[in-house]
């Protein structure tokens, strides 16, 4: 058997960053950011969402990601260490949404793609803060993942929507996506490698997805109510984003068993 790993000792600030981390992508979900907010469960708007809205919903995701993707792959930046414009985007994102919430859910076919590319550029720009480099193709892939750390499938019974639980069964589609667009330099959408990672992270994100369009359905939220849900919704991303390129900073210097050891004991 292989001998167990021996934690190495993280500098102090380093391990104030992972952290920090650690509270970020282990906040509850994006239900949960939205009833602190509006001070209610939003349970009552699933009941309002039409009843053909899931077999829709999985073709509008697949949709935007495809569009997400090919955003990432062709229109990311290079290196550069300037602090994120975290507000910046959430107001464009807000934007989007309060138009969706005043024309409702025939929107979103619209609204999703261009979000979707306003939050991988902020997601990029976090990254970039961090001190990676979104002009590489792996990077740019790193991006897309965060839309998959949002949600779990809730019919899997099986499902860990862990952090690393998420990497772990993420990592293979990615490896291959990435290979594949290198190799091709082009995005195939009917091309394995790429068909299996859009449902992968879909299947994730799009339980998100739902979240956000149950909450714009409460009565109570209206038209002005669509801006702030979005805003909580690309919030939610740019913390699971500054979590996961802080861990992805720490393993570039230490190895991801080693950031992984010291994660998992980590207290919050």
């Amino acid at each position: 058997m292989p001998d167990a790993l021996v934690p190495i000792e993280f500098e102090a600030n380093e391990l104030r960053d992972l952290k920090i981390a650690k509270s970020k992508l282990e906040y509850p979900s994006l239900t949960g950011r939205i009833a602190n907010v509006l001070g209610k469960p939003i349970e009552a708007g699933f009941k309002l969402l039409p009843k053909e809205f899931n077999n829709q919903l999985s073709e509008i995701v697949q949709s935007a990601l495809l569009k997400g993707l090919d955003f990432a792959v062709f229109t990311l930046g290079k290196a550069d260490t300037a602090e994120s414009q975290d507000w910046l985007h959430k107001l464009l994102v807000a934007g989007s949404g309060a138009a969706g919430g005043v024309l409702g859910l025939a929107t979103l076919p619209i609204e999703l793609p261009i979000s979707t590319c306003i939050m991988l550029r902020s997601i990029a720009d976090i990254a970039r803060s961090e001190g990676h480099d979104i002009s590489l193709l792996e990077v740019k892939f790193d991006c897309l993942e965060v839309l998959a750390f949002g949600g779990g499938s809730a019919n899997d019974e099986m499902a860990d929507n862990s952090y690393w639980v998420t990497r772990s069964l993420l990592a293979r589609s990615v490896t291959e996506a990435v290979e594949y667009v290198a190799k091709r330099g082009v995005i195939e959408e009917a091309a394995p490698p790429i068909l299996r990672l859009i449902t992968s992270i879909a299947s994730r994100f799009g339980v998100v997805i739902t979240e956000e369009l149950a909450a714009k359905a409460v009565p109570i939220v209206g038209a002005v109510g669509g801006g702030t849900i979005n805003l909580l919704f690309t919030h939610h991303f740019q913390e699971l984003a500054r979590g996961h390129f802080i861990v992805k900073r720490l393993e570039k210097k230490y190895g991801t068993e080693q950031v992984r050891l010291m994660y998992e004991g980590i207290k919050i």
